[in-house]
């Protein structure tokens, strides 16, 4: 199992509207998200439930107002 530390996600070298902003984030993101279903799995959870599930909280959170989007690197 990976051993991502969540602690250790780097930092945006890029503004949020820049085009590559979401491509970097998602290279930053991919190796948490696996662990944290590799986690699930491990425990006995169904991996495609679990990743369902993630998706469904992330909505949750974004309509809940949780979305604080950055603009500028470096600020906020």
């Amino acid at each position: 199992m990976d051993t991502t530390n969540i602690n250790k996600i780097a930092p945006p070298q890029r503004a949020a509207t820049e085009l590559d902003y979401e491509t970097d984030l998602r290279v930053v993101l991919e190796p948490v998200l696996t662990e944290v279903l590799d986690t699930a799995e491990s425990a006995g959870w169904d991996r495609r439930k679990a990743a369902y599930t993630v998706m469904f909280l992330a909505a949750r959170q974004l309509s809940a107002g949780k979305s604080t989007p950055k603009t500028d690197v470096g600020k906020g």
